[in-house]
């Protein structure tokens, strides 16, 4: 017993989460509030990850996450500011020519649970898990980069740029897609550019959008628009590598008059809200999801194209997901960080994410093009899914993240 004792007493806390975007504080909230103890390094400032400014990025949050963060305490700070995602229309068709008569619509009336999603403006969730966490006992919270990770057979040491060590029993990388958790586990990754940039701006426009989210397909790529509060939406349009980079030269009025024609007038005169801003798009799969005393989530474990909007709720299923492997394992006097409990984790989340990164992937590739016959084929396809009500159905409950194995905290 005494020395069991002395064993505990050498680490600082239980977890140790690298990395505070958004997944790291949520399962930081999560574990905390089960009873263990973690510390969440960081490197930016809180005042940069506290910034009000608009960055262009929103979310486009499945229900299934909107409870995750209900059960967390995290949506009663922020849904107010959210908006309901009532209806997703899909088409596909060429700037200026408007969208092909084939399209997929779905509506948030044909499942009993309610809107299939919320928009979030990324500034909104950031500040309140910041703030959560702040309030949270057994939840440190330190700013600093990680610069070397050891493992024993007590636990995982860390170094910091500072020259302090931290000792935990797990390490959880929760440090984006080029993640140094990953890198100094040994864990190699897969994946490819799609030679896509994506422009992300606020849009407001002279008409309501009622809740309705698009995604209009083009052959350079994908543009997505999202509903917020009031008379503004999101975009996240997708075009090559240099057409991208030319358009974000332009001047903010030269911007809305390549934008226009793309946009359409179903929503009225439009004109940009605040900044805009680019992110290169990529694949990026972690070939193992745990290492020795190491776990991997959101973007550190998978980074994907955002043209079905996962990569966040992704991310937050790993959150559910290993907070309820480590509860189990905790329940039953397991070292929380054994292999065989790791592998637990890896079983559940890894098949469904290389699920969905494959089907993005494609989904991209297929859409992404001016090949006449494919067009043929996605938009005859498109009808098919629109004009079958139970296959429809599947895909909305696809997209409000009901399907599949659920963690418990995505069942409330």
């Amino acid at each position: 017993m005494r020395c069991a004792i002395l064993k505990a007493m050498e680490h600082d806390s239980d977890i140790l989460i690298v990395g505070g975007g958004l997944n790291g504080p949520a399962l930081a909230l999560a574990l905390a509030q089960s009873g263990f103890t973690v510390t969440v390094v960081d490197s930016l400032p809180q005042t940069a990850r506290k910034n009000a400014a608009f960055d262009g990025r929103a979310y486009a949050l499945a229900l299934s996450s909107v409870r995750l963060l209900r059960a967390i305490g995290i949506w009663n700070r922020v849904a107010d500011h959210s908006q309901p995602m009532l209806d997703i229309k899909v088409s596909d068709g060429r700037a200026g020519e408007g969208p092909s008569p084939f399209f997929m619509h779905f509506d948030h009336a044909e499942i009993e649970e309610g809107p299939m999603g919320y928009m979030l403006e990324d500034r909104y969730l950031r500040r309140a898990f910041l703030d959560a966490m702040q309030e949270t006992p057994g939840i440190t919270q330190i700013r600093d980069t990680v610069t070397g990770q050891q493992v024993d057979a007590q636990g995982v040491r860390v170094t910091l740029a500072s020259g302090k060590t931290l000792a935990a029993r797990l390490l959880v990388g929760s440090d984006g897609r080029a993640s140094g958790t990953a890198q100094r586990a040994g864990i190699q990754r897969t994946g490819w550019g799609y030679g896509q940039t994506a422009l992300v701006a606020a849009i407001e426009h002279e008409l309501p959008h009622h809740g309705v989210a698009h995604q209009f397909f083009m052959p350079p790529g994908p543009l997505a628009i999202l509903p917020l509060p009031g008379n503004v939406s999101s975009i996240v349009w997708s075009e090559s590598d240099a057409t991208a980079a030319r358009f974000a030269a332009l001047s903010d009025a030269d911007f809305m008059q390549v934008l226009r024609p793309r946009f359409g007038d179903f929503l009225g005169q439009i004109k940009l809200k605040g900044k805009r801003f680019t992110y290169p798009l990529n694949l990026t799969l972690a070939n193992s999801f745990v290492a020795e005393r190491v776990a991997l989530i959101g973007d550190a474990a998978h980074g994907m194209h955002p043209i079905a909007g996962q990569g966040l709720n992704a991310g937050l299923r790993d959150v559910a997901a290993l907070t309820q492997v480590l509860n189990e394992a905790r329940q039953r006097g397991e070292d929380i960080s054994a292999p065989d409990v790791l592998a637990r984790y890896q079983q559940w989340r890894r098949f469904d994410t290389a699920t969905l990164a494959v089907v993005t992937d494609l989904t991209n590739k297929l859409f992404s093009n001016d090949n006449p016959l494919l067009r043929l084929g996605r938009d005859l396809g498109m009808g098919a899914i629109n004009a079958i009500p139970k296959l429809r159905r599947g895909f909305i409950r696809e997209a409000a993240g009901l399907t599949g194995d659920l963690p418990d905290l995505m069942k409330r």
